[in-house]
């Protein structure tokens, strides 16, 4: 364990972050590390509990408490607070593929299951996790791995995402030779074009995905499964093929005005404004999308966050942000105790942003959009929205967000955001494979499983378990992996 009385001594402490005002100049990563004299201390806090939940990754009243990868967190935090560095980095790669991506985007699981979090403040576990794997590229401890048997078996990887990418690299280290099919220009699905570059750099990425080329790993980009190339052209060619086209279906606003210029899907503007800059080799900043707009953005998540941030960035005269579901509240209620997930309110680097630059904070709570207004052009110009409250459907019994009457109000927006989830697979893949899907079409396989309906085609990631976290993802890529191997060699070592 850390220290044992490290809890108590020593105080949580982050990554220093730029000032919003300073960091919305640019898009690049605005936390500078810690020292590693003071991450060792952070390390000394963790506690090595009796049962650390912060490494179960089980479900709780319907979310996940603990890392789902299961990382050996009480051990990396000691070999932190010891100075031990490469251990560090060598316990930590037995359950992880990708620390570089979940130490920056990953909500920290890990840390709201933490035991401190019953009289104190957890500790930053993801903070150490960064620490542990930059140390190890900076140290060139992060090396090929290079299978020194090639198996004869060949598997498709159709998308790379972090599922995708944690699949092949699994197979590719068994001795498999693995192709990475990608339709995008760029390989690394949503930790590309997905997630801004402030909040992760797309050289991490490209570090990455080099690594896993010198390995073996083969990427093929613009091309479309299903368009450009059949199910039936890579089941002749590859011995298994794995589906992780991540749940690319975004969930539309079907109101009146929808078809109006100006209305995007939050995963198209977020992927067109990286996709410029790194065109442009970061010299173009595509102000156009929203310089001097009204900018509306529909859904609270993560997702919505980043377009909050993003039109920040790009020069917006305001933002607004529609979020369906009441203002969390600021504590733990009763019902929500330790280790579930926290239902609290968090406010994340771009509403904090707003409020830095326009002075409040940009959420508007239970309301929604009824309609889009258009100019003469043929441009969205004002949004129609109404308040909601919570009533029970005679009919089910469920809770439902009911407008309010007489609460309806026009509001400029001259940008549109649409970050209201996904609602599953892509239609065009799913039927190119054939593949059986659930009632949310999610690719359907059997419990705890990776097999699809179709022999020898498996899923994994958001396409299996529906729009998730990057942890999950990997998590999922893993297990895939672990399945397809097997199918292949009659048991895994993976």
């Amino acid at each position: 364990m850390g220290k044992p009385t490290g809890f108590l001594e020593y105080k949580r402490e982050t990554a220093r972050v730029l000032p919003p005002k300073v960091r919305i100049a640019n898009f690049n990563e605005f936390r500078t590390p810690l020292s590693k004299e003071k991450q060792k201390t952070q390390g000394a806090r963790c506690m090595a509990c009796g049962v650390p939940f912060c490494q179960s990754g089980m479900m709780l009243n319907g979310m996940a408490s603990g890392c789902p990868l299961h990382n050996l967190v009480p051990e990396t935090n000691d070999l932190v607070y010891t100075g031990n560095w490469k251990q560090a980095y060598l316990r930590l790669s037995k359950t992880h593929s990708f620390p570089e991506f979940t130490s920056r985007v990953c909500p920290a699981l890990c840390e709201a299951a933490c035991t401190c979090n019953l009289d104190s403040e957890p500790v930053s576990t993801k903070e150490n996790e960064r620490a542990i794997i930059e140390t190890a590229w900076q140290e060139g401890w992060v090396k090929p791995q290079i299978p020194r048997v090639r198996t004869g078996k060949t598997i498709a990887v159709v998308g790379s995402g972090p599922s995708g990418l944690a699949a092949a690299q699994q197979l590719n280290r068994r001795g498999h030779s693995v192709t990475v099919y990608e339709r995008s220009d760029r390989p690394g699905g949503l930790l590309r074009y997905g997630i801004p570059n402030m909040k992760l750099e797309k050289s991490v990425v490209d570090r990455r995905i080099h690594l896993m080329e010198e390995e073996g790993v083969k990427f093929v980009l613009n091309t479309n499964v299903g368009k450009d190339i059949t199910a039936e052209e890579l089941l002749k060619k590859y011995d298994r093929v794995i589906l992780a086209c991540g749940a690319s279906n975004p969930r539309d606003i079907k109101v009146p005005g929808r078809e109006a210029k100006g209305i995007y899907f939050a995963v198209d503007f977020l992927g067109k404004v990286t996709k410029t800059l790194l065109d442009s080799n970061f010299e173009k900043t595509p102000y156009e999308l929203a310089k001097d707009k009204h900018v509306l953005v529909i859904g609270g998540g993560d997702t919505g966050n980043d377009c909050v941030g993003t039109s920040i960035r790009l020069g917006a005269k305001s933002v607004t942000q529609l979020e369906m579901m009441p203002k969390p509240p600021v504590e733990r209620a009763a019902n929500n105790p330790w280790p579930e997930w926290p239902r609290i309110l968090k406010t994340d680097y771009g509403q904090e942003e707003a409020i830095a630059v326009f002075g409040h904070d940009p959420r508007v709570y239970q309301t929604t959009v009824t309609e889009f207004i258009a100019d003469k052009k043929g441009n969205v110009c004002k949004a129609k929205i109404v308040k909601l409250k919570s009533q029970k459907d005679e009919k089910t019994g469920r809770m439902m967000m009911v407008p309010v009457e007489g609460t309806e109000e026009v509001i400029p927006a001259d940008v549109v955001l649409i970050a209201a989830g996904f609602l599953g697979s892509q239609k065009y893949v799913t039927d190119a494979f054939k593949v059986a899907l659930t009632g949310r079409t999610n690719v359907e396989t059997k419990p705890e499983a990776y097999e699809t309906s179709v022999p020898r085609v498996f899923t994994a990631g958001d396409m299996h378990r529906g729009q998730s976290l990057v942890v999950w993802a990997i998590r999922e890529g893993r297990e895939a992996a672990r399945a397809v191997d097997e199918s292949l060699m009659g048991y895994t070592n993976l």
